[in-house]
């Protein structure tokens, strides 16, 4: 019994249009792919030192947070946490000059809520020269960043 055919031929893979397939596909991701990075965004940091700056007309106005989230101008505490209130001290303190640098001086344990609700009534007032206060690791001073 012959189970083999002499007549057998090898079978073809034709790979030519899968070659033109991926071709046309890598000119299309090469020609719809971007470059050009646009979505940084080129930031220039503030810089903090440890010296005071020379040259200040008034004394700076102080706004402190406390852990209870209290709201605290030059060391008066306010009568209540509402926005409007820290807003019409600080306008008390400030008068008309709006050249002043403030500084916010928050406990630890604030709520984030409440630091960012003074640094908003500080922007709407016209106030630009904002710092918040920090203290160094090493020698436990405040230092005003």
């Amino acid at each position: 019994m012959r189970l083999r055919s002499r007549d057998h031929e090898d079978p073809e893979l034709n790979v030519i249009s899968l070659v033109d397939v991926i071709l046309l596909l890598l000119i299309f991701f090469m020609l719809s792919t971007k470059f050009v990075d646009d979505s940084r965004i080129e930031l220039q940091l503030p810089q903090a030192s440890k010296e005071p700056v020379a040259g200040q007309k008034r004394d700076p106005i102080e706004v402190g947070v406390t852990a209870s989230g209290e709201y605290r101008v030059n060391g008066q505490t306010l009568i209540n946490t509402s926005p409007a209130t820290l807003s019409a001290a600080v306008a008390k303190v400030a008068g008309e000059a709006r050249d002043v640098p403030v500084t916010i001086r928050a406990d630890a344990r604030s709520t984030h809520q409440s630091v960012v609700t003074a640094m908003d009534v500080l922007g709407r007032l016209g106030f630009r020269a904002i710092s918040i206060a920090t203290v160094n690791d090493s020698s436990g001073t405040p230092a005003a960043n």
